[in-house]
């Protein structure tokens, strides 16, 4: 029988299913026209922004490359090395890689000043080892920029024994990013056909597997043109399109996987025709996608809290991918669907059953726990628990040299100068002060234990004065940063410490002290969307802790992973000694995104069963029976994306695969599947309780249809 009564998006389900025509030709538009420019991208994103704006370290680099010719921390540094000992820096071989090295950087546009190396400074005593350092005539982005150009270059320049390798922050950068895309690209090569053999085990049908790809595509395309019209604007990082990336996959296959799945059920399990089965799809799954889809958006939204430009444009990137793929879930699929039809189970595998909408073993599932609650919910707390107590020892730091692959030009160069000059010298602070106090803070900083060595001050003409000083620790050591400290605790007012190891522990501290803030909003926010989707606070309260769980229990594991170094050589990286600072703030953002996916399908389709039958137990087994062949789908396909990010590359993406995926399959397999269910057998009638206050205020939603 033909719905009688639809919701907004019933009607905007029946009104996509007869005009397919206006909305597949407004698609086509969209993806071509911003597909256009999509190519362009790669080249237009940024390489920099890992800073804290606002943040005294960036006041000093600005002030520093303004009056001391960029030789801030983002200026070039290139180290010229030879092996053998018998050659020194007074050999033709090693002159001439010199000299080459300063006739490139005075020819790049993105060089204004070259400082020739100097005895004593940044020859090493042993003469094998020099430096040229290059001012910045660009900002940080655009030094990542040259980097790329000139490191090639650079390196070329070596022989006789004479290496030239360009490292410092932009050297840094720019071989990590493009190990990182290389990484990614690699990854997606894997990704796409793992993940197009699950959906097509999911579906059974090679044309209801293609649909989660559709949206998918449509998505990025839209996405990626998006943000490069965004760079004409501000600074977007690299990062922002690899996030969009893995987030229009794994969103396009959660959306697609739930409505398609109830298409078919609504069309050839109930009969009705495609008109009305997109039309009962739209008011159920439909809605549910929605929730979904605002609820991630305001997860996502939350990063934005955190002053850096890198955070701010992956947060950005990741919204403008979930928005076109929300979007394409919401028209352009139901259109696609109604102009399929029975079309939609051609080429079935022979084991697919067409119009099974609710799935008897997951049915059976819901009965077993719902006759023993206890033994399966104490033994999923406990597991979660136990995984989550790594939680409490876990240490963050930013990103050291490491992240970037041995055999590049930046790594190379770093240990280089290193051996020569000791672990400080690859991050100098630079202390911007006026002339007048110029000695005092030469004076302290000589003073303070962290350091090792200050050579005499600069002097600019506009009368600041530049104080380096070279700490006796690696940049990325804790040490470093209590210098840091330190020093802003002793200098005299007017003075300020950068460098790029400044940089860094300052924005270390930034993202501790957003990180708090960032979960509170996420999680009251996350608390609110499920409360108006569900209208019932207890279970919206349950959904929300319990993704904590899984949360917690994800990064308990990557600290055993990456901070204690173990599975280190089956996983192919070098242990730091600790989870990357952005992890906590930027991770929990996306898996707590993706965990309220499920919790939203699994709910909205209990909630529809206690809005038919006001049963606890049918509403607890039929949510189970109608959605945990769909959570189950989706999360082995995110599973399988995001493991394959782990698999390759620098840390940070293995970091991201890791964490995500065993949150994704943790969250499915403990908690949406079990723990969530035996909530709302040991709650019962109380888990849908509404008070009639919280009633009268909150606007009515149901999921089911008339």
């Amino acid at each position: 029988m033909p719905p009688t009564r639809l919701g907004p998006l019933g009607r905007l389900g029946r009104w996509t299913a007869t005009h397919i025509r206006a909305v597949v030709l407004v698609w086509i538009v969209l993806a071509a026209g911003l597909g256009a420019v999509a190519p362009k991208v790669e080249h237009a994103l940024s390489g920099a922004g890992w800073e804290a704006t606002g943040s005294e370290s960036v006041e000093a680099r600005e002030l520093i490359d303004r009056s001391f010719d960029g030789l801030g921390s983002y200026g070039l540094m290139v180290v010229v090395h030879a092996e053998d000992p018998a050659v020194t820096a007074d050999e033709p071989a090693f002159r001439a890689a010199v000299a080459g090295v300063e006739r490139t950087l005075r020819a790049s546009g993105g060089v204004s000043t070259v400082v020739p190396p100097q005895p004593g400074a940044t020859i090493s005593r042993d003469g094998r080892t020099a430096v040229v350092q290059a001012g910045a005539a660009k900002d940080d982005d655009a030094m990542v920029r040259a980097a790329d150009e000139l490191k090639e270059d650079l390196e070329a320049l070596g022989s006789g024994g004479v290496e030239v390798g360009l490292t410092g922050a932009p050297g840094m950068w720019s071989d990590f990013n493009a190990a990182n895309k290389e990484a990614m690209l690699r990854s997606e090569l894997i990704s796409w056909p793992v993940t197009l053999a699950i959906l097509v085990l999911a579906f059974g049908s090679l044309v209801a597997a293609g649909l989660p790809l559709m949206l998918t595509i449509v998505g990025l395309v839209a996405a990626a043109g998006s943000l490069y019209l965004g760079t004409q604007l501000a600074d977007i990082s690299i990062w922002a399109m690899n996030f969009a990336l893995m987030f229009a996959l794994a969103l396009g296959i959660d959306y697609a996987l739930f409505v398609v799945h109830r298409f078919r059920g609504a069309f050839f399990g109930s009969r009705l025709g495609a008109v009305d089965a997109v039309a009962v799809t739209m008011d159920t799954a439909g809605k549910a996608v929605l929730f979904s889809g605002v609820t991630v958006l305001i997860s996502l939204s939350a990063v934005l809290l955190v002053p850096s430009p890198a955070f701010r444009s992956m947060a950005v990137g990741i919204m403008l991918s979930v928005v076109f793929v929300l979007a394409a879930t919401l028209t352009l699929l139901p259109a696609v669907l109604a102009k399929l039809g029975p079309a939609v189970d051609r080429l079935a595998l022979r084991w697919a059953h067409a119009g099974e909408h609710r799935s008897p073993r997951f049915a059976a599932w819901g009965e077993r726990l719902w006759r023993r609650p206890l033994p399966y919910g104490l033994a999923a707390i406990a597991v979660l628990a136990v995984l989550a107590l790594g939680v409490l020892r876990l240490d963050t730091g930013m990103p050291s040299i490491k992240v970037v692959p041995e055999g590049d030009g930046s790594r190379q160069g770093y240990a280089q100068v290193q051996q020569a000059f000791g672990p400080g010298a690859t991050g100098p602070l630079q202390l911007v002060a006026p002339a007048s106090q110029a000695e005092r803070a030469s004076a302290v900083a000589a003073a303070d234990p962290g350091i090792a060595q200050v050579p005499a001050p600069q002097t600019a003409a506009d009368g600041r004065a530049l104080v380096a000083a070279i700490p006796r620790t690696d940049p990325s050591d804790p040490a470093t940063g209590a210098t840091v400290d330190r020093l802003r605790a002793a200098l005299p007012g007017g003075v300020l410490v950068g460098g790029a190891a400044a940089e860094n522990h300052d924005l270390e501290q930034a993202l501790g002290a957003k990180t708090g803030p960032v979960i509170a909003v996420v999680l009251a926010l996350g608390f609110v969307l499920l409360l108006v989707a569900l209208q019932a606070p207890v279970i919206a309260a349950v959904g929300v802790v319990t993704n904590l769980l899984a949360t917690g229990a994800a990064f308990g594991v990557a600290r055993w992973i990456f901070q204690d170094g173990n599975l280190a050589g089956l996983l192919g990286f070098e242990p730091q000694g600790f989870l990357n600072a952005w992890g906590p703030v930027f991770f929990f953002a996306m898996i707590f995104a993706i965990s309220m996916d499920y919790t939203v399908f699994l709910l909205s389709s209990a909630k529809e069963h206690w809005d038919r039958t006001q049963d606890p137990k049918d509403a607890m087994v039929g949510g189970m029976a109608h959605s945990g062949r769909v959570i189950l789908a989706a999360a082995a396909v995110m599973v399988a994306v995001f493991f394959t990010f782990a698999l390759s590359g620098p840390i940070p993406p293995k970091e991201m695969g890791v964490i995500l995926g065993v949150a994704v399959l943790l969250d499915a397999a403990l908690v949406r599947l079990l723990l969530v269910p035996v909530a709302l057998r040991l709650l019962g009638r109380w888990a849908w309780w509404l008070p009639r206050p919280l009633g009268r205020v909150l606007p009515v939603v149901r999921f089911g249809h008339a």
